[in-house]
């Protein structure tokens, strides 16, 4: 876990968890922009991700614990004394989302990018490879095919890690039937999740993540304060994409105006 200090005076810190599959060094842009605008940032790589990696074969990892990082981000975040944001993407997203609703934790607000609620891209070798007895096969490997051109239509980011080597896509069946699982129950939208101020970011054009389903679970909160976008031509990594700017700036305004609203001075 890595904790970055904010340039000049900080406002709050942000908590960033990112997908599947990636790792921090993806957002090396995100955490930049971030720190220039006044924000501490923590981040790490989720288990078996980045350099994290226990089964350089397969993903296998459990998502309790997943939510078990997903604490250690927020603890460490939440003893800086500052309000504490969350800025999730993808199955980052998904963590976020059932973590908070199984935790009482005093979060600011949250800003969500692509959530994995339901998959649009699933692995081509699975209906073969799920016939079989669960026991038998949950350690069978198989690729889920999603590259970095599925991902961003940035030119510059596609040249950049194209040949990313910590970027692991490979997964065993028992990996992706919790997913499945733990997907579903999440866009159920049947959990605790609490009135926080929440933005929910989509991409038009994301061939990984069902957009659907994100506007559907968000409609089902009952939140206070609350705000969606849908992207338009975007791919699934929003702040991966050429218009990333503008996502960050629309994702840091929404921050700011939840900071206003608890009582704090910001420009």
């Amino acid at each position: 876990m890595w904790k970055w200090q904010a340039e000049g005076q900080a406002k709050a810190v942000v908590v960033i968890i990112h997908s599947a599959y990636e790792h921090h060094l993806r957002y090396a842009w995100q955490i930049k922009e971030w720190r220039s605008s006044g924000f501490e940032v923590v981040m790490g790589d989720l288990p078996g991700h980045g350099k994290n990696e226990v089964n350089p074969k397969a993903h296998s990892e459990s998502f309790e614990a997943y939510e078990k990082a997903v604490s250690e981000m927020l603890e460490v975040a939440i003893e800086l004394e500052m309000p504490v944001f969350i800025v999730a993407h993808g199955l980052g997203a998904t963590l976020a989302i059932n973590y908070l609703s199984k935790h009482s934790i005093e979060v600011a607000g949250a800003v969500f990018t692509s959530p994995w609620l339901h998959l649009l891209r699933t692995p081509s070798k699975l209906s073969s490879a799920l016939s079989g007895v669960p026991k038998l096969t949950s350690q069978i490997k198989i690729k889920h095919e999603i590259s970095i051109e599925d991902l961003t239509r940035n030119p510059e980011v596609i040249e950049l890690e194209r040949d990313d080597e910590l970027y692991r896509p490979q997964i065993s069946i028992g990996w992706y039937r919790e997913l499945q699982a733990y997907m579903k129950q999440t866009a159920s939208g049947k959990q605790n999740y609490p009135d926080i101020p929440t933005f929910v970011q989509t991409a038009e054009k994301d061939l990984i993540a069902d957009k659907e389903a994100s506007k559907n679970w968000l409609k089902q909160q009952n939140l206070k304060e609350f705000s969606y976008k849908e992207w338009k031509d975007a791919y699934h990594d929003l702040f991966q994409e050429p218009e990333r700017e503008d996502v960050f700036t629309t994702s840091h305004l929404f921050i700011k105006n939840v900071l206003r609203s608890l009582g704090y001075l910001v420009k």
